[in-house]
């Protein structure tokens, strides 16, 4: 029942993934599949995650069908995202391979939560992906989502080894796993193990879900935790879910320029020139 039933479809700024160093401005073709495995307290698209795909039958189409829709809205990336895609991995295979074969990039916005040897098969169709990188500690991650990190952590490694390029997105759900200790012990573990390259994402907790009763991520503590990341060797450290905090802009590590310059999903102005700042050739990771 799950096999070329996707519960929904859209067109995407590739900045809501979010991905800010893949295409900067590129329009998506979003997809997703009802199901998660995990079981998220905060989860805000709990109505298709919790459910089955015999709950949905709004579409029906074969992954040839899929790159069809999207050559009709003139759109040559394709995204697996808002419910977790490694939930229906035979149809997101099937898809990417022929997306590739056909000239598309392909991108994966996952939890994580997947073994090694389809992760590895997977690869050579992803051009990138982004990772929820729920907190630090197990026993946080089994209360918040009912699985564990190791696999996660596992997942991060593997991505960058195999040259999908990668971004990790951190919620910080208010009371917990929005505490100092944790943010700098992500931190910490992201910088020793090859990941200050890669942007990281804090995004800003809403109340949702089973976790109504919580307030909002206090916006200081989102600043403090981008003060901590930077601090810890973390290059490229965004603020999401909050435009008051003006915290999406890309600038260079090295001299500080605004490179690009967002409002919103809308991209305001890109300078970075052959992946280098242009004003002082620093070099920036990313697919530009």
């Amino acid at each position: 029942m799950g096999y070329g039933n996707p519960c929904s479809l859209a067109i995407d700024p590739i900045e809501k993934k979010p991905l800010f160093h893949f295409l900067p401005g590129r329009k998506i073709f979003s997809m997703a599949m009802a199901g998660c495995n995990f079981s998220c307290l905060n989860c805000q698209n709990w109505e298709i995650s919790q459910s089955s795909p015999e709950d949905f039958k709004k579409y029906d189409l074969t992954p040839e069908e899929v790159l069809k829709l999207a050559e009709k809205q003139h759109v040559d990336c394709v995204a697996f995202t808002y419910t977790e895609p490694i939930v229906f991995y035979e149809y997101v295979f099937d898809v990417a391979k022929k997306a590739h074969d056909r000239g598309f990039k392909t991108v994966l916005i996952t939890n994580g939560y997947i073994n090694e040897q389809p992760l590895l098969e997977l690869c050579p169709y992803l051009d990138a992906a982004n990772v929820d990188l729920k907190c630090i500690r197990d026993d946080v991650y089994c209360r918040l989502t009912g699985g564990h990190l190791q696999p996660v952590m596992n997942t991060l490694k593997i991505l960058k080894a195999q040259g999908v390029w990668l971004e990790i997105t951190n919620l910080l759900v208010s009371g917990i796993s929005d505490c100092s200790d944790m943010i700098y012990e992500m931190c910490d573990w992201l910088v020793k193990n090859g990941f200050e390259d890669t942007p990281l994402h804090f995004s800003r907790f809403f109340p949702a879900y089973k976790l109504r009763n919580l307030k909002p991520t206090p916006e200081r503590l989102l600043l403090q935790a981008k003060k901590m990341a930077e601090a810890a060797g973390i290059k490229y450290v965004y603020l999401g879910n909050d435009p008051n905090l003006n915290g999406e802009n890309t600038f260079c590590p090295k001299c500080k320029h605004l490179l690009v310059e967002r409002s919103g999903y809308a991209i305001k102005q890109n300078v970075v020139q052959d992946g280098l700042c242009n004003l002082c050739g620093e070099s920036i990771p990313g697919v530009w």
